[in-house]
């Protein structure tokens, strides 16, 4: 007995955590107890926790190794696995899964509030998981044959209207690097056996189609990504922290707080290499990633009959 609560914040996603100090190093029976919790919930939030960039660090490495903070953007000074997620270096206003452009994107990502506006700056979790659960068996059918290119070669988060010099410097650095990789459309969970639609803002074509074929049928799929009922909208609260399961989940943070300042910092745990239903593993186009994370083996699935 862990003594942990966990309260469903919604019938498909998210759930607060109660229980349990995560500022202190965590019994190995703790972290099971919160891993089980985010394979079931996909995300957890964790409120009144008083921790700073190594304590974020520290709590993080429970669940595995961690990246650096970004393949091309630059880190925390003094903290090179943590990224600041600034509303005065951008805003990612658009669905995404975390830097699904390299080969084996991070597994998990840990969010902690550090400025909160007075309003609005909400962020969106959706389950993919979900929506591959809600997709009718023939288009289930067609998602599972399907392999789509990801890539960080445009800027998702600031439209080319918009673009100053200052944000042209900051889409400079970002493509800075170019990746390009190729991963299923349906991805398996290593640790459950679910399948959930591993699709976002990156991935741009889908294997053998068109840009304009390939963008009907991410936008069709995405809509079922994005349904009010797969998806966790979360109002950040000072010393809060998010806990989310990246290999499920694409998130989005709503751009409606009129400019005022915003800042989380993000900590993301290494992961494996996306496996499709058919068993085969994405694979790498350009871009080599081994300076942002290591290349880990896949694990063994579960039954996905216990996450259904």
């Amino acid at each position: 007995m862990t003594g942990i609560q966990i309260t469903k914040v919604t019938a498909r996603i998210g759930a607060q955590v109660s229980g349990v100090d995560i500022s202190r190093p965590l019994a190995p029976e703790e972290v099971a107890a919160l891993r089980e919790a985010l394979n079931v919930h996909k995300a957890l939030v964790f409120d009144d926790v008083h921790l700073d960039d190594a304590g974020q660090q520290a709590f993080a490495r429970h669940f595995g190794d961690l990246t650096t903070a970004h393949p091309t953007v630059g880190a925390v000074e003094g903290a090179p696995n943590v990224l600041p997620v600034d509303s005065e270096r951008g805003r990612a206003n658009h669905w995404h899964t975390d830097v699904t452009f390299v080969l084996n994107p991070p597994q998990a990502s840990t969010l902690r509030s550090i400025t909160v506006p007075p309003y609005g700056g909400e962020t969106l979790i959706a389950s993919s998981a979900a929506a591959y659960r809600d997709l009718p068996e023939p288009l289930r059918r067609l998602a599972d044959t399907l392999w789509a290119e990801h890539t960080n070669d445009y800027d998702y988060a600031v439209p080319d209207e918009d673009i100053d010099e200052e944000r042209a410097a900051q889409r400079a650095r970002f493509t800075s690097i170019t990746y390009r990789t190729v991963h299923p459309v349906v991805r398996v969970h290593p640790l459950t056996g679910e399948r959930g639609l591993f699709i976002g803002g990156f991935a741009q074509r889908i294997t053998g189609l068109s840009a304009g074929e390939s963008r009907k049928i991410l936008d069709l799929l995405q809509a079922y990504v994005t349904r009010p009922e797969n998806v966790l909208r979360w109002r950040w609260s000072p010393n809060q922290l998010v806990l989310f399961d990246n290999r499920i989940t694409q998130h989005y943070a709503i751009d409606n707080y009129d400019g005022r300042p915003r800042r989380l910092h993000r900590v993301t745990v290494a992961g494996d290499v996306p496996v499709g239903v058919e068993g085969k593993e994405s694979y790498s186009v350009e871009g080599d990633a081994s300076h942002y994370t290591p290349v880990l083996a896949p694990s063994a699935p579960a039954p996905a009959a216990a996450y259904a």
